[in-house]
């Protein structure tokens, strides 16, 4: 059982920056990443980290978010610059356990970027 907890989300204007971060109970995992859902959107990628540091990020984001982890504090962290109104969403945080490869997710916090 893997329990994941998103904070860090709120209001922000267009052009600045917030940091998401996600505690997770255990660092066995064989990737991590962030998702997000705006209003009437699927759910889309957002960016990913494997546990030997390979990250993946959507073109929507590249060059202005990053993704970064603290294995000793079991720690995932997206840095989020930039910001654009088309950023706001929900954004969970995932995880895939090493062990069974099930996927596990935080309830998600919410990001709004107006101003």
């Amino acid at each position: 059982q893997v329990q994941l907890v998103e904070s860090g989300g709120g209001l922000v204007q267009p052009g600045g920056s917030l940091r998401l971060s996600c505690a997770a109970s255990t660092s066995s995992f064989s990737a991590m990443g962030w998702f997000r859902q705006a209003p009437g959107k699927q759910r889309e990628l957002v960016t990913t980290i494997t546990r030997g540091g390979s990250t993946i990020y959507a073109d929507s984001v590249k060059g202005r978010f990053t993704i970064s982890r603290d294995s000793a504090k079991n720690m995932l962290y997206l840095q989020m610059n930039s910001l654009k109104p088309e950023d706001t969403a929900v954004y969970y945080c995932n995880f895939r356990s090493a062990y069974s490869n099930v996927e596990y997710w935080g309830q998600g916090t919410q990001v709004v970027v107006s101003s």
